[in-house]
Order: C-alpha cells, then structure tokens, then sequence
C-alpha cells in the first residue's frame, strides 16, 4: 500500500480536531520518536526533531522508543506470544498482579491485598471500577433489603401470636403497616446512585466516567446515559459531610420494643463511590491537599463508601513515588493505573480492588476481548522491572527532574508575574497557568484569549518558534501542562526556559500578533 495520501482522504478522520488543530498550527505528522523527541515531517519530508513535554498525555515515563521496552517487545513478537487466548489461564497477568500488590504494599507499609481487573485504556479502568463499585452496592443494598424483610415477617408472626400490638398512630392493622413500609422501601430502593468526586475532577470520556468529569462541555451532553455525579468542593472543610447528609437514603424496619412495634430507619448505601485524581490532570494540574484527603478517607470509612483513586495520569513513579496518593497519605479501595503501564507502546490499564470488598461474580459480568493478552502483561511487567531496578531509581530520578523543572518554572514566573498566574504540580507532573488575557488591550491578544483556545495558541507558537510541543489541560486552557519522561536532561529545561520565556514575552511587551499561526 502506498504512503501517499490525497487531501480528501486525510480528511476523513475526524476533521473538525484536524481543523482545530490547524487553526493553533499544531497540525503537524510526527513519523518518529525516541526518548523525549518527535520527529515531525517537514515540507520536503525531512524529520524535524521536536522536543515532546506532552509526553502521551503522561504515557511516557520511560519515553518514546525506550530501548529496552522496544528490544523486549520484539522478542515477545519473535516467540509469537498470545494476543488472543481468551477464556484461559492467564499467568502473566497474575504476574503483574502480584507485582503491583508488592509495590503498593511496600509503599504503603501495610499487607493489604488487591485483585485485579484488566483493560486496555485508563477510561475503561475507571469505568471498571465504577462497575464494579455498583454491583457491589446492590448486593449490600439487596442484602439489607432482604435482612429487612426477614424483620417484617417475624414482626407479622409476633403481632399474629399476640406478643406485639401495632401502635394506632403508625396504622390500623399489622398488614397495612407491612404494605406502607414495603411500598415506601421499593421507592427508596429504585433511587438513582450517585458518585462523588472532587470540582475539577476528570476521569475519562466514556459513558459512565465522563459523568464524574467535572468540564459540563464534556460531560452533559451525554447526563441521561450514566449515574450522576456530586462534586465535592476542595477547600470547603465539611463540605463533603454536608452533600452526603443531603442526599441520606434509608429503608425502612420494623422492630418489637417493649411489644411494641416501631418503624426504624436503616441507612442505605446510595453513593456508589468518592473517585478522585491525587493530582488533578485535565483539570489544571492540581495536587490535592493533605487536609481534604483525610477528610475523604474519614468520612466514606464512617459512611461506608469506597474510595477509587485514579493514578492513571499521577501514578506510576510520576511524582516520585509510585502512588501520587502516597505523598497524601491517601489509601484507596480501589486503584486504577494506565498510560505508562504500557511503557509507551502497549495498551495496558488495570483496577485493582481490594480483597474485602471484591466480589467475583463481577468476572462473568465484564470483559473485555483485548484486555489480560499476554504482550500487554508482559510489557507491563517489564515496565514495572525498570521502574524498581535499583531500588527504585526511577521514582528518585522523577522527584529530582521534577524539581529542577519546577525551580526553573517558578523562576520564569517570577521574571513575568503579569503574564504566569501561577505554577504547581509535583515531581514531572507539573503545569504553569497564564493570567487570562481576554480583557487585555492589545486586540490580536484579547481576540485569541477569547477565542477560548488561549493555551493553544501559545503551544502552536512554541512549536513553530522553538521546536517544543507542550499542550494545555483540556479543562483550564490557560494552563500548560509539561510530563515529560524521566530521562529529562538539563538541556532539555534550559530549551523549555528559553521557549516560555520568549512567549511571555510577547504576551507581555507586544499586541500578541505573533501567537497566531500565519496564514
């Protein structure tokens, strides 16, 4: 088949992004990528090296290419491992399984244990989860429902035999008190569950997970296909506390006191999970704080609901450790981990849940065709292999790039306090947010800060000017996000200092005419 491609052809997939792309000049081809570097196709064909701080979307902690990943992967191919050996035993996958429970059990300092569930994105681990989380929710809820209907008949027997009387303020006879209560509890039962996460949460874009993604243009368009989601404000202490007493279900019992029958309220499971990001990615890159994690952790442990922390772009040694939720000292029921797993070539996703609360059935009730094949498992087991060699070099390497990174970030926003609103994140998850620019008085700077692309705009100057492709998050555009692998050199921040540096410049000393690509 030919490389060659005519410009209709192109143009069939998905041409409304290609066309937003061209409009920030960030439509270029990239045909090649090693380590922290894209090679783009120039005019004439020839690769243009490209210095790539996106990173996959956080997928490249190893970088483009690693050579390690790459030779191992070819051998697997060579031996012809099992893509497609559904409905078997799968070893490798207990492999990685085993290997993730040993990480996370040293970094927590606890014997904890974990199953897990396989997939092949960081959306569909979510969406695992939250499944999961559900049924787990009716079988409690149906657990109760039958615990109280138990109740009622021994309450029916008790009245019949003359050991109870039915009080006349509750009902004129033991039947139509039975018939009011059921009535009232098959109501209650049919409510709708509910999710809570954090205000600028995001957790993928599929039917179920865009519902806990906090950006409304992503996520109500599609509200009446999926449970709703409440979202928790971050620094509002109590808040949490008060959303959950709001939305309190209850069913209703029947007891015998003194012989007396009462109707009791018994507090139903209605909130399925809290689900959160450690550090909030799309959402502007946001760590969250050590305060409302604990209130978190405390408050569904009285309640009863399980907590989903979502690493799939924070975890994997990103932050300096291999749980971002460790510098919160955060502890989940559920894990959901992604993107690098693959090392950059595999699509490898899992959800572990933990023992106590794992229910098997959940195995015949969710598959998937491409999820637990043997290249991905193994991929992501020598992945885990390079990140622990050493005694974990990787994750020290990660905290000391990250905070060379971030000193150099925090001194550009000192140079231009009018144009870097502020900058955060930890170890090579880190973002920069620009003062937004759409009352400024220069016409060419306001128009593309009210375009609502701004970030882009600013990307598609980095890339053309410097050669640098950074994006911003897809919830706050006016913050940059910068993930790049953990073989970060220092000549690689000194090019990232140079590119920021000129950009805030001309946001901050000429009308801005330059961030716009020429026609």
């Amino acid at each position: 088949m030919s490389d060659e491609r005519t410009a209709p052809e192109a143009d069939f997939a998905e041409p409304f992004l290609l066309a937003v792309l061209a409009s920030g000049g960030l439509d270029a081809e990239y045909v090649r990528g090693a380590g922290n570097t894209l090679y783009r196709r120039g005019e004439d064909g020839e690769e243009i090296p490209v210095l790539d701080y996106v990173g996959g979307y956080g997928s490249l902690m190893l970088g483009h290419s690693n050579p390690e990943i790459i030779a191992y992967a070819k051998t697997l191919l060579d031996e012809q491992t099992p893509v497609h050996a559904q409905f078997s035993r799968h070893p490798y996958a207990g492999d990685v399984a085993a290997a993730l429970n040993r990480i996370i059990q040293r970094e927590r300092g606890d014997d904890e244990q974990y199953y897990a569930i396989f997939a092949n994105s960081g959306a569909e681990a979510v969406e695992a989860a939250m499944k999961h989380a559900e049924l787990d929710r009716v079988l409690r809820l149906t657990e109760l429902t039958e615990e109280i209907t138990r109740h009622i008949e021994d309450v029916r027997e008790q009245v019949a035999a003359g050991a109870a009387t039915v009080p006349a303020h509750l009902a004129d006879s033991i039947d139509d008190l039975v018939a009011e209560v059921r009535a009232g509890n098959e109501t209650r039962s049919a409510r709708s569950p509910l999710f809570l996460t954090p205000e600028g949460a995001f957790h993928g874009k599929l039917a179920g997970s865009v519902q806990l993604t906090h950006n409304e243009g992503y996520r109500l368009p599609f509200k009446a296909l999926a449970a709703q989601a409440r979202f928790v404000p971050r620094d509002q202490p109590g808040a949490l506390r008060k959303i959950i007493d709001e939305e309190r279900s209850h069913l209703l019992d029947l007891v015998v006191e003194n012989g007396r029958v009462r109707v009791v309220e018994r507090e139903a499971p209605l909130f399925t999970a809290f689900v959160l990001e450690p550090v909030q990615g799309e959402g502007g890159i946001h760590e969250l704080s050590r305060e409302f994690a604990q209130e978190v952790q405390q408050v569904c442990a009285e309640r009863g609901i399980p907590v989903v922390v979502d690493e799939i772009q924070s975890g994997m040694g990103r932050t300096g450790s291999f749980l971002a939720a460790t510098h919160l000292g955060l502890r989940g029921d559920y894990y959901t981990l992604a993107k690098s797993l693959g090392g950059g070539i595999a699509k490898a996703a899992v959800t572990l849940v933990r023992k106590p609360l794992y229910r098997g059935q959940f195995e015949l009730a969710h598959s998937s065709t491409f999820a637990k094949d043997s290249f991905s498992c193994r991929i992501a087991l020598k992945v885990l292999e390079i990140m622990e060699a050493d005694d974990g070099a990787v994750y020290r390497r990660a905290a000391e790039r990250g905070e060379r990174l971030l000193t150099m970030l925090r001194a550009v926003r000192a140079d231009f306090p009018g144009v870097v609103r502020d900058v955060r994140g930890r170890g090579l998850m880190l973002g920069l947010e620009l003062h937004d620019q759409s009352a400024a008085e220069a016409e060419p700077l306001r128009q593309v800060a009210q375009s609502g692309f701004f970030g882009y705009f600013v990307a598609g100057h980095m890339l053309r000017a410097h050669r640098i492709r950074v994006f911003p998050t897809s919830s706050a555009v006016n913050t940059l996000r910068f993930e790049p692998s953990v073989y970060l050199t220092d000549g690689e921040i000194d090019r990232l200092e140079a590119a920021l540096r000129d950009v805030c410049a001309i946001i901050r000393d000429t009308d801005g005419r330059a961030l716009a690509p020429v026609a």
